[in-house]
């Protein structure tokens, strides 16, 4: 019974001492946060909330017509290589028709390049032979064609035969094989045999030197209570970790409304494991060029709802029947984008709606397969002669119709994934204890003409800091990537570089997408 009481009495201590500690501060130095998960958010207040953005379609990018390339246009890697844009992408031809509108073809991979990411061209390589003649675009052909997925290795030791890196899937042997290459265009194996074997692998499988953890990181496809992901490491892109299956929590609650309980129940994602939300087909992680810390994925989701009256009333009805003849789903299951994140690249915060639609289509989209976006994030010049540039991304559309495939670049704000949004009654949104380093606060904001973004800088206990209370902050109003927060005219924060404070931002019929301090 003393023992027990002393058991106790140490339990209760050790609640009553922690309850006494300050909360963990988050240390953001000078990175740039963006609004697209919770591990910032306290609290938000009244009519404001975490909005997902949706992309902008924009021209077509690219026609698969040629013999060699055919409806299977899937599994699309882009990348910005200095003054010039690289795009791998699958060419086959699958008929449903008995090759009665073109003969079915085998799985590999065509180049195209672009000066600026909106026009593209297929270059004569001259590498490989298609039916006796080497006057085509194909970049690979051989094993790993299936799903063969170049990028640029930002590994400062790689060798200058290696300088760009792929991982691919098809062969005899199951598995990821490893490629290298000194141009991007002339490809080599690394090694006869797979390097990464336990996983399914059906699918775009992606891999990249992580500069914030200073070696490779692959993610593949694999099966648990349907499609997911795989992830393993490597110092050499040859002798990899055990692939690990990522863990999820979807997005249903964000923010920890102050005014309302929280509702954390989800219908959608109950169905599946660790809060994946929906099947995902392909992953298409990277890291975020403007904040490496954050990973993006824009995986594609995979569902299959049945023969509806819905699905009567989707595009191409009467071919839809005709590809589900061998395979009910080829003529059932649809496929979108969605919109995924990490900061510690195993665990994934998943947004449930939908990041890229299948859209307002008659004809050449709505099919299993459509609306695959890329892997890779680009700039690109905006149509609007004054404005700055924005991101590129590419999505599948026609897939496995009679004719070749095609490729809609669709575009984005800069840092636009999700924004703290709020009408113009206002919404508040506090952050968790953080501190940072620099002398300004720069944001990436979009509001009306009568709305604003306000920001206040708190102590531990939620109390203004004397001359940053949100009455001292100059209102920002307008559009910009980089706007200057001032309070009564100045910018200066050196005074409170490396101090534990909160944020609270007012945000009236405006979008506030990301901040960032800076010298």
């Amino acid at each position: 019974m003393k023992a027990f009481m002393c058991f106790l009495l140490l339990a209760v201590s050790s609640e009553l001492f922690a309850a006494d500690q300050p909360p963990p501060v988050r240390d953001l130095g000078s990175r740039r946060e963006l609004f697209v998960d919770d591990w910032l958010v306290e609290r938000l207040a009244g009519r404001a909330i975490l909005r997902l953005h949706h992309p902008v379609p924009q021209n077509i990018a690219l026609v698969t017509g040629d013999a060699w390339e055919g409806n299977a246009t899937n599994y699309v890697t882009v990348f910005q290589d200095g003054d010039k844009y690289r795009m791998y992408y699958r060419g086959s031809h699958a008929s449903y028709l008995g090759g009665k509108d073109r003969p079915n073809t085998r799985d590999l991979y065509c180049y195209a390049e672009s000066p600026d990411g909106i026009h593209w061209t297929k270059p004569e390589l001259g590498l490989f032979d298609w039916n006796g003649s080497k006057q085509n675009n194909i970049v690979w052909d051989g094993v790993g064609a299936h799903a063969f997925v170049p990028f640029r290795d930002a590994n400062p030791a790689s060798e200058s035969d290696a300088k760009y890196k792929a991982l691919g899937v098809g062969g005899s042997k199951p598995g990821l094989y490893a490629f290298k290459s000194a141009d991007g265009i002339h490809w080599a194996l690394m090694h006869p045999d797979p390097v990464i074997t336990l996983g399914a692998f059906d699918s775009q499988n992606v891999a990249f030197w992580d500069t914030e953890q200073g070696e490779y990181r692959e993610y593949h496809r694999d099966f648990r209570e349907g499609r997911d992901i795989r992830t393993a490491t490597s110092k050499d892109f040859l002798h990899w970790t055990e692939p690990k299956f990522l863990s999820y929590s979807a997005n249903v609650d964000l923010g920890r409304r102050a005014d309302q309980e929280a509702d954390v129940k989800d219908p959608v994602g109950a169905k599946y494991p660790a809060g994946r939300v929906s099947e995902l087909y392909t992953n298409q992680i990277v890291p975020y060029y403007r904040a490496p810390h954050l990973l993006l994925g824009f995986p594609t989701r995979y569902i299959d709802r049945g023969w509806t009256e819905s699905a009567k009333a989707l595009p191409r009805y009467d071919y839809r029947q005709i590809r589900a003849k061998n395979s009910t789903r080829e003529g059932t299951a649809l496929t979108d984008g969605m919109f995924i994140t990490s900061r510690d690249r195993t665990h994934f915060s998943v947004w449930p709606e939908s990041f890229l639609r299948p859209g307002l289509r008659t004809r050449d989209s709505w099919f299993y397969g459509d609306t695959y976006q890329n892997w890779g994030l680009v700039e690109t010049k905006s149509a609007v002669d004054d404005a700055p540039p924005e991101l590129s991304l590419y999505a599948t559309e026609r897939t496995l119709q009679e004719t070749g495939g095609v490729l809609r670049r669709y575009t984005l704000r800069i840092d636009g994934f999700v924004s703290l949004h709020a009408p113009l009654v206002g919404g508040e949104l506090t952050t968790k204890p953080i501190s940072f380093a620099g002398k300004r606060l720069l944001v990436n904001v979009s509001t009306s003409a009568a709305g604003a973004v306000r920001v206040e800088i708190q102590n531990l206990d939620g109390q203004p800091l004397s001359g940053y209370a949100l009455a001292d902050c100059d209102e920002v109003y307008g559009d910009d990537l980089r706007r200057v927060v001032t309070w009564k005219g100045s910018s200066d924060l050196a005074a409170l570089n490396g101090k534990p404070v909160r944020l609270r931002f007012e945000v009236k019929d405006a979008d506030l997408y990301s901040f960032q301090f800076r010298d």
